[in-house]
């Protein structure tokens, strides 16, 4: 049966519906159906969800280009060839090519490729297995049902906001022109990715963050290092403020930001990248007894507690353990096989925490990596949160500029690498890098923290010369002493 065309009566039933058909969705739809379990998604919008057509896919398109330049400025026989700005249009029009023109034809030949059903329009729980789309057609899940809607950007409740229609991530990533003056409120990824790459595409750009300093969830010298690097680049920078007031006059004109300090920024877009909120107002939770618009509480298995039977669960973004897209799809896997076991009367083994059926990862080796100039990356814990979760800790820092690799990766490198060793066991809880290339450099550490790599088994693992990852054999040298 074509994905598009699942209509007739006969096909109802399922043993297993999902909501939402992003790359979480559709990571637990495919689990599922590859354990012998008929699956269908429900979406509202586009097949391949808010990753694949305004977030992770366009924004790393618009920001490979800045990262290319800015190495190939450091490249000896590069420089002067790299001076120049970047073609603006070609860099819009490639991201465009990558989100396929906003179509979502690929992925729906995908689903129909991998034996999922898609049924078009807005989802909604009518208690216990069933779902109705669009007010009338009603689905029934034998086994599960599997929220997967995702999140969407918050507005903050400050005055004239809402009435200035400022940017979100999604306009942030689909403009189709260049900003001539762009303000960003919020330092965390999104805020620093998007001013990065407006700011390179020709934007003036101010940065406006609360704290007192940016990517506040990651190592403080992370935030530092790409904070020197945005002001390099001509970005402005203010900390510890806040937006009091947005005024816009008219649609389209410039906006007007007022600050607690009493100042005001004149720009010519908004961008709000404060937060997300669950989308999961307008699902029919509260037909089997939960709140709309609530975050939902799962177990390590992604099945939502408190609700009787067990077949609900709540799979990436809308549980609000991790919310990034290899987060989400992990969980999907984890996921689609509980509900694939469960189905079959299988045991669990969600009591076994790097079992197959619980998302350890998403607690203790959760890897991110922010695109920014330089990269920054990390894995695991920090240094505070493994002293607030009672850990025994060493932290090792080491100078990536000081290793060949980065020597040779581009002149003038700066960088800087940090591990978290668990004392008592002698393995990694967490690893942190900031630099050109440091995001292949990532998994590596994602694998040892996941792994719970004795230290002493790391010293076996000989990094190749002269690359980057030399790092390693520096932080175990300063480890040991």
């Amino acid at each position: 049966m074509a994905a598009t065309e699942a209509t007739n009566a006969a096909d109802e039933a399922y043993d297993v519906i999902v909501l939402g058909a992003g790359p979480t969705g559709e990571n637990v739809a495919d689990r599922a159906h590859a354990a012998g379990l008929s699956a269908a998604i429900v979406e509202s919008e586009l097949v391949g969800g808010e990753c694949s057509y305004w977030a992770c896919m366009p924004s790393k398109a618009l920001l490979r280009p800045v990262t290319v330049r800015s190495e190939a400025r450091r490249t000896p026989g590069f420089k002067d060839a790299a001076d120049g700005p970047l073609d603006a249009p070609a860099v819009l029009g490639h991201r465009d090519a990558v989100v396929s023109y906003w179509k979502d034809d690929g992925q729906v030949r995908w689903l129909d490729s991998a034996g999922i059903d898609l049924v078009r329009g807005q989802g909604r729980l009518a208690g216990p297995r069933r779902v109705v789309v669009d007010g009338g057609r009603v689905l029934t899940a034998r086994h599960a049902v599997a929220v997967c809607t995702g999140s969407r950007a918050v507005l903050p409740p400050i005055p004239g906001l809402a009435e200035a229609r400022p940017w979100t991530s999604r306009d942030a990533t689909s403009a189709k022109t260049v900003p001539g003056r762009l303000v960003v409120v919020g330092g965390g990824v999104v805020g620093v990715e998007m001013a990065t790459a407006w700011r390179a595409l020709g934007a003036s750009v101010t940065l406006l963050v609360r704290g007192d300093g940016l990517l506040p969830r990651m190592e403080p010298f992370a935030g530092h290092l790409v904070a020197e690097s945005l002001a390099e680049a001509g970005a402005f920078l203010r900390t510890g403020v806040e937006v009091r007031e947005v005024r816009r006059e008219a649609p389209g004109g410039p906006v007007t930001v007022l600050l607690d300090s009493g100042d005001e920024i004149v720009a010519d877009e908004l961008l709000i990248a404060t937060g997300r909120s669950p989308r999961t107002e307008d699902i029919g939770l509260e037909t089997v007894g939960l709140r709309p618009g609530s975050w939902l509480d799962v177990d390590d298995s992604c099945r939502v507690k408190g609700v009787t039977g067990g077949w609900l669960y709540g799979v990436g973004d809308v549980n609000h353990r991790a919310l990034l897209t290899h987060q989400g799809k992990y969980q999907a896997r984890i996921a689609g096989a509980a509900i694939s076991a469960r189905a079959r009367g299988v045991p669990i083994l969600e009591s076994d925490p790097w079992g197959a059926h619980a998302a350890t990862a998403d607690t203790r080796a959760v890897p991110q990596v922010v695109f920014s100039d330089p990269e920054a990356a990390a894995v695991g814990l920090s240094a505070a949160e493994a002293e607030r979760a009672g850990y025994r800790i060493r932290v090792v820092d080491q100078d990536l500029a000081a290793v060949s690799g980065a020597y040779l990766y581009a002149d003038g490198y700066r960088g800087r690498a940090r591990i978290i060793v668990d004392l008592d066991r002698e393995v990694l809880l967490g690893a942190t890098f900031v630099g050109h290339g440091v995001a292949e450099l990532l998994h590596s550490a994602t694998v040892a923290v996941a792994g719970e790599v004795p230290v002493e088994r790391l010293w076996h693992a000989v990094p190749s010369y002269p690359t980057i990852s030399e790092v390693w054999l520096r932080l175990l040298e300063a480890y040991r002493g």
